[in-house]
């Protein structure tokens, strides 16, 4: 492993692990209210302080990674993955399915992303499942031209000329010689791009579209807090906060790691 990754990898590790651990890592229930103590400004014991409903803003915001970053990295999963194997095979088979696809992707690609996921998720009605679905609606596009390209490039090389005289079949050459050479590319795209699904994802919460109250969310929170901003403004700026933070490592991390393959690829 590069010692130059390392750090980058740890700090977004330990954002993980904090996603995933957050229900024991939380000082408070983040979702019970306590109207007594509404609105008390970070302390000793509250250290973020708590919102309107008298809830702990570090609680929230603990648990409010699990909601965010977790769901980025699941729709992100699934948009690289999906839209590599479409790709793929459009690059390898050609074809009508190429055409066909090809020119969907177009007619997405000619679509601002975030315009177009807020009104598809605008038809299909709040919550947090539909503004993943409308981001992967258009996300997987991205993935499909990168692969696509990469597959043409590959299919014309010697080694797969080889194996397909040695009998392999198109579904084996796909697996073991197509995919293989560009996952690289295909990981370095997703790792630039894990700060953007978050910020869209918070941004479709922040408009109403994404996770439903009560549902800690970082882009949720800051939407309800945003009337509060001179009064009580560590309500919006914690999970503001949280979100430069997390799109902030993993932006350096896909840096670093594009730097990594690109030293890699010139050896």
């Amino acid at each position: 492993m590069n010692k130059s990754l390392l750090p980058y990898l740890i700090l977004a590790g330990s954002l993980i692990f904090v996603a995933i651990f957050a229900e024991y890592l939380t000082p408070f229930d983040p979702y019970v209210q306590n109207l007594e103590s509404a609105l008390t400004p970070p302390n000793s014991v509250n250290l973020l302080g708590t919102d309107r409903y008298g809830r702990d803003v570090l609680s929230r915001v603990i648990i409010g990674s699990q909601t965010t970053l977790c769901a980025s990295l699941l729709l992100l999963s699934v948009i690289s993955i999906v839209g590599s194997l479409i790709g793929a095979i459009c690059g390898y088979n050609g074809g009508k399915l190429d055409t066909i696809l090809m020119r969907i992707s177009d007619i997405f690609l000619a679509f601002p992303q975030m315009v177009f996921a807020v009104a598809v998720a605008g038809i299909l009605g709040g919550g947090l499942f539909n503004a993943a679905f409308a981001l992967a609606i258009i996300g997987w596009t991205k993935y499909a031209r990168i692969a696509r390209g990469l597959t043409l490039t590959i299919r014309s090389l010697p080694y797969i000329d080889a194996a397909k005289m040695a009998g392999t079949s198109s579904i084996g050459i796909l697996f073991s010689h197509i995919l293989p050479n560009i996952a690289g590319a295909i990981l370095v795209t997703a790792a630039l791009d894990i700060g953007t699904i978050i910020m869209e994802l918070a941004g479709l919460s922040f408009l109403g579209l994404g996770a439903q109250p009560p549902t800690a969310e970082w882009g949720a929170m800051m939407n309800n807090g945003r009337s509060m901003l001179q009064t009580a403004s560590w309500v919006i700026l914690s999970p503001g906060f949280a979100i430069f933070i997390t799109v902030a490592i993993f932006n350096l991390l896909g840096d670093k790691l594009r730097d990594v393959m690109d030293k890699k690829s010139v050896v």
